[in-house]
């Protein structure tokens, strides 16, 4: 298959989680996705702008979409969720006349014509399907036990994100099984990990995340598998403070989805920026005969 789609890399994707950038255009190109990024884009206004104003925020995503429209681009997708969250957000809010005459004033742009969002989960699931990626798959992940954490913005509000369950959401457990990974039915798998909380409130973020790690090792997985920049950092990069506080001893990889998926069709563990983990991967991997 070929298809050409938009793709907003968002901010994070430029700095703290370039190996998700990195591993989802590999992925997609593997799969026949062409993704094109918007031109000139920029920060969608995600957690620190809409907690000030949000009309600032939805019109820093207006343009985004806008910039997309222009450049003949339908379809945007977006592999960060708080992106995909702020993204869908202004596009939902923009429908009220009212609103959306606030986005143009600050713009001083007319933005009719937005660009639909989706996230690249959605996109891998629903356009390729696992039946495609299971055909491109030459290193299966057959030893590997793994969990699929979602966190708490991927899915919702449902009436906006409009993808998966909100509570019981399935779309990486299916993708996992599609390389051949052994998914783990994680009960914690929408629940907060602590999200921005990790500089105001470092206690917090252990807290939640010490709960998600606790019952992911409790259940015998190998790794854990996510989708968004915050919580892979909260369960990677802040794994030893976890244990630090909670006198735990955990010591589980935290993989993008997109990293194992791309080990799985065959991609090297450099061009998936395997190196950039925290919590060590190696003995994970080559127990799964794909290092």
């Amino acid at each position: 298959m070929s298809q050409r789609i938009g793709y907003y890399p968002g901010c994070s994707g430029s700095g703290t989680s370039v190996e998700y950038d990195a591993s989802t255009r590999a992925v997609c190109d593997r799969l026949g996705l062409s993704l094109q990024d918007v031109p000139d884009w920029s920060c969608c206004g995600s957690t620190p702008a809409h907690t000030v104003d949000h009309v600032l925020s939805a019109a820093l995503s207006a343009r985004n979409l806008e910039l997309a429209a222009q450049a003949g681009l339908d379809t945007v997708t977006t592999p960060c969720p708080s992106c995909l969250a702020n993204l869908r957000v202004a596009g939902h809010k923009m429908e009220k006349e009212g609103f959306r005459k606030q986005v143009k004033n600050l713009l001083d742009t007319e933005c009719e014509s937005l660009a639909e969002v989706k996230s690249t989960l959605q996109v891998l699931l629903e356009d390729v399907g696992p039946e495609a990626v299971q055909a491109k798959v030459v290193r299966p992940l057959s030893k590997l036990r793994v969990v699929c954490y979602y966190g708490c913005i991927m899915n919702r509000p449902p009436e906006v994100m409009q993808f998966d369950d909100p509570e019981h959401p399935m779309a990486m457990d299916t993708l996992m099984e599609a390389c051949g990974a052994e998914v783990l039915p994680f009960p914690l798998k929408v629940e907060c990990c602590g999200a921005a909380a990790g500089m105001p409130r470092k206690d917090i973020v252990t807290e939640l995340s010490g709960r998600l790690l606790d019952v992911a090792a409790g259940m015998g997985a190998d790794a854990i598998v996510t989708a968004c920049p915050l919580c892979q950092m909260n369960l990677d990069l802040r794994q030893g403070q976890v244990n630090s506080a909670r006198g735990s001893k955990h010591a589980i990889p935290v993989f993008y989805f997109t990293q194992l998926m791309g080990l799985a069709m065959g991609l090297s563990a450099s061009e998936m920026g395997i190196a950039k983990l925290a919590v060590n991967p190696k003995p994970c991997l080559e127990q799964a005969g794909v290092l």
